[in-house]
């Protein structure tokens, strides 16, 4: 079920009122998790026994882990489950591939069977929202949660369950204990945030990607002009796509009484690219900061093994994205990048002498360069690109693209400037905000049909 379908606007319709005279009763909870279900199984309710799976061995661990000195045991119980859930179902058919290519190549006269398995939507984001929970526990971060219902409802909220943002224990949990009153201007607010993700999702991203798709189809037949253009597009694309689905499920959550993480923070405007990591899919940096680098050592050991850890890191990042080798690449490429970086980002001389806008602009140009990785349908398709890229000038041709498409992105840009700069006061004006949203539903109405365009990461 999308956002931004007549589909989900019916769901909401009937789930919101009952919800708001139930909120503060003790069915409040369970109809939020029986609402959720209903969303997740809407595409196959046959996810819905993966997700009870996965719920349910979490909050046993968790108690087994209560009750026993052998703590390490029951978290080691909670990583293999949640990590052997995401090769089973996301990576066993790359790896079935990639080994069935090793065994021709060595000669050995046997296919292992490519399994028939179907990918749940959002997999990637509530196995590691669920397993988050067991380290935090183990570390001794958050309190066990009693009741299987409210865990329950923490793993499959429905604004956040098949994109995230990906939310802690500590955070979340705790908001389901005291169901308050929603006020009225609390429940604007969520629909003026909703409102916003939706013209960036609608508007914007689906847009770009008309002209993204023609090109990265076929990107053979185009030249460096439009395969620029393109990738450029993709940029914001992704960006719009993603902070879209972000923005309304944090709309939505806020009009349901609950506060969600903040996952995007001007990504483009960063100045390095530690900095663009800070501010790109945060609830899922954070997570590997936390869940991967610092236990790998972090930056406490010599500066060989931080590179190290650093590197492993983003390499790990990109094959979560996906199974394909386009992504591991996409990682690797934002490993040497980082590596290669980080020395100059931190030193006085780059932080206080380049200025503000060339250090914008590096950073932009390398994290379109890696988007490539992350786009291209296929590896060959992706050297295609980079070669056609730095073709030389003689072979450019008309690139054709729509001029409108270049208004929406420096509109944007501009917004996210402003949002920077010492006015940034005039966007929180009641008036400004008023404004800025009849123009969006305005511009909806006028020049978006129904579109039912899937969220990128719905398949990661």
């Amino acid at each position: 079920m999308l956002f931004h379908t007549w589909t989900f606007a019916l769901f909401f319709l009937v789930f919101y009122p009952v919800y708001l005279s139930v909120r503060r009763t003790s069915l409040g909870i369970p109809w939020l998790l029986v609402s959720s279900y209903c969303f997740y199984g809407w595409w196959n309710p046959l996810y819905l026994l993966l997700i009870l799976y996965s719920t349910w061995i979490d909050f046993w661990v968790v108690g087994r882990m209560d009750q026993s000195p052998r703590r390490r045991l029951w978290l080691t119980v909670s990583l293999v489950n949640n990590l052997g859930i995401l090769v089973s179902f996301k990576y066993a058919t790359f790896l079935t591939n990639n080994l069935n290519l090793a065994l021709q190549t060595l000669g050995i006269p046997y296919e292992v069977p490519e399994p028939d398995v179907l990918l749940p939507v959002g997999i990637s984001f509530f196995t590691f929202q669920s397993m988050s929970y067991t380290i935090d526990y183990y570390r001794g971060h958050v309190a066990r949660e009693t009741s299987f219902l409210r865990f329950a409802t923490f793993v499959s909220i429905f604004p956040q369950l098949v994109a995230g943002p990906i939310e802690r224990a500590k955070h979340l949990l705790p908001q389901f204990n005291r169901l308050e009153s929603i006020p009225w201007s609390r429940i604007a607010d969520g629909a003026s945030v909703f409102v916003t993700g939706l013209f960036k999702k609608v508007a914007c991203a689906n847009a770009l990607a008309l002209y993204v798709d023609s090109v990265y189809t076929l990107p053979e037949n185009h030249t460096a002009p439009a395969l620029i253009l393109a990738t450029v597009c993709f940029a914001w694309q992704i960006y719009f796509d993603f902070s879209g689905y972000t923005d309304m499920a944090r709309g939505l959550a806020r009009m349901m009484g609950f506060d969600l993480s903040i996952n995007f923070h001007h990504p483009y405007l960063a100045t390095g690219l530690g900095d663009f990591w800070r501010r790109w899919h945060i609830s899922l940096s954070s997570w590997f900061r936390d869940y991967v680098y610092i236990p790998l050592g972090g930056s406490r050991g010599s500066l060989v093994q931080t590179y190290w850890n650093m590197a492993l890191t983003l390499l790990i990042s990109g094959i979560w994205h996906g199974a394909a080798w386009t992504f591991v690449a996409w990682g690797a490429f934002h490993a040497v990048a980082r590596v290669l970086t980080r020395g100059m980002e931190s030193s006085r001389r780059y932080r206080d002498g380049v200025p503000a806008f060339v250090k914008r602009l590096w950073v932009f140009v390398l994290v379109c360069l890696s988007w490539i990785f992350f786009r291209a349908m296929s590896w060959e398709d992706a050297m295609v690109i980079y070669r056609g890229i730095f073709a030389p000038v003689s072979t450019w041709s008309d690139p054709e693209f729509p001029l409108a498409f270049g208004a929406l992105i420096l509109l944007v840009w501009g917004h996210q400037w402003l949002e920077e700069s010492r006015w940034k006061t005039i966007l929180k004006l009641p008036v400004v905000r008023l404004s800025t949203m009849v123009a969006l539903l305005t511009y909806l109405w006028l020049f978006c049909g129904a579109d039912e365009q899937a969220f990128i990461y719905f398949q990661f």
